[in-house]
């Protein structure tokens, strides 16, 4: 179990973040409440869908280069 307060801990609570940001922002309802807000926790989550959808590639091989991290390694 990972624990927010390791700082691997906070890696995979950022990439889930971002993943889940990223799928959101492809829901047609979601994508405008996702614009709306530009400050506080609403802007962060549109910060985080921007970052998961213009860098797709490296969140994909991040994430399983972190499961492999805390399935196998740790």
């Amino acid at each position: 179990m990972t624990n927010v307060y390791s700082l691997d801990g906070l890696l995979v609570f950022g990439l889930l973040l971002v993943c889940t940001c990223a799928y959101l922002r492809q829901v047609p309802r979601l994508r405008a409440c996702l614009r709306a807000h530009q400050r506080g926790f609403g802007g962060l989550c549109y910060k985080a869908s921007v970052i998961g959808t213009r860098l797709h590639v490296a969140v994909a091989i991040s994430c399983v280069l972190m499961a492999f991290y805390v399935l196998v390694l740790k």
